[in-house]
């Protein structure tokens, strides 16, 4: 307890810096609760949980506490669909077609899955008016994108795909392999290494959930027709309009569903053991997640300038954020990862053999994030 601040956890005492910036998201910065793992040369240094799991502040964040991570979740969904590729499941740069033959309508028939791991696709919104909780119908939403012309050329820009991402990657994964991209995900990644994350949560998992504190009060749509321009922007997040999780967030169904872009769950102790099998090569204890050669791949810039739909710069890799001047993850630039609504975080530098994750339970500030910031300068101040 610090200053009636419930803390539990370890920290090595050389990453007392990092301690000492989470007991100040508290103090400071306005932490509801949440928690953070950093793992240095496969090692865990430093796992720390605390604050309230509830808005009511009555039930303490606890070593087990499950978290929505929000878009962290996007560097699982493409690990998965990567793996389909090593095994020659998937194709990068044949037509997304070739498996999903329905996908090709209304001028896909060139889009490939590296222009989805990219966000060059085209397809971050869905233009058919679809009704509040048609996120969690599977069918209906990968039917909505095959007929979907693109917003853009495929391939000419990008735009962040915030809720699309995980349908088109995980139909790609579903048509090819007969599994869902959750199942996989535990199956193959999170299982095997022991990492407390999920795509599509288990009922029996959810008492370990934390509240996730935003309100559930959905937006008003501006009143007329929309330019197109705005149409996209707005279909991105509100089409269904609880597809980024408003209204939802909380309740089983959203729990349980599987919408890889937007609502895995884990500790940051499971999101830090499955970046340090990536900060490694893309193996630990004896267990590959990836090859070398496709984590290299994988890592290598694809898309970064103007992003449609942030309206700002934007750089990612396959199904990675990768750094850029006004978003660091740190001082090298092998560094990859990525960022999750309010805040949250996951990320491997290979060059300082560091793998770090921070989940959080309030819809903070986004882009620029005072916490997680103030954890990343904690890490580095730590290993030198």
């Amino acid at each position: 307890m610090t200053d009636e601040i419930p803390i539990g956890g370890i920290c090595d005492p050389r990453f007392a810096p990092v301690r000492e910036a989470f007991i100040g998201n508290f103090r400071e910065r306005g932490e509801p609760g949440g928690a953070v793992a950093l793992m240095v040369d496969g090692r865990l240094v430093c796992d720390l949980w605390g604050g309230f799991r509830d808005a009511a502040r009555e039930s303490p964040w606890a070593r087990e506490t499950l978290v929505n991570f929000f878009s962290v979740g996007k560097a699982f969904t493409a690990l998965v669909a990567l793996r389909l590729v090593e095994r020659g499941l998937l194709d990068l740069d044949a037509p997304a077609a070739t498996r999903w033959p329905e996908f090709a309508a209304a001028g896909k028939e060139r889009v490939t899955l590296r222009h989805i791991l990219s966000h060059q696709a085209g397809l971050p919104a869905i233009r058919e008016d679809l009704p509040d909780g048609a996120m969690f119908d599977w069918p209906r939403m990968t039917a909505a994108l095959a007929a979907q012309k693109p917003w853009w050329e495929p391939g000419a820009a990008h735009g962040y795909h915030v809720n699309t991402f995980g349908y088109l990657a995980g139909e790609l994964v579903r048509r090819a392999s007969g599994r869902t991209l959750g199942h996989i995900l535990r199956d193959e990644v999170a299982g095997p290494l022991g990492a407390d994350v999920y795509i599509g949560l288990p009922q029996t998992e959810h008492s370990r959930c934390a509240e996730f504190l935003w309100p559930s009060i959905l937006p008003e749509r501006p009143p007329g027709e929309l330019p197109d321009d705005a149409l996209m922007k707005w279909n991105t997040y509100w089409n269904p309009p609880g597809i980024s999780g408003a209204g939802w967030v909380n309740s089983p169904e959203w729990r349980m569903a599987e919408i890889p872009s937007t609502n895995g769950h884990g500790t940051a102790r499971g999101v830090a053991r499955i970046y340090a099998a990536l900060a490694n090569g893309g193996a630990i204890d004896g267990i590959e997640i990836l090859s070398s050669a496709m984590l290299a791949e994988a890592t290598t810039e694809q898309s970064f300038g103007p992003d449609r739909i942030l309206d700002r710069e934007s750089r990612f890799a396959l199904g990675f954020q990768l750094p850029q001047a006004e978003r660091r993850l740190g001082p090298n630039d092998a560094a990859f990862g990525h960022f999750g609504a309010g805040g949250s975080l996951g990320f491997c530098d290979p060059a300082a053999r560091v793998a770090f994750a921070y989940v959080t339970n309030d819809m903070g500030p986004r882009w620029q994030n005072p916490r997680n910031k103030a954890l990343l300068a904690a890490i580095y101040e730590s290993v030198g």
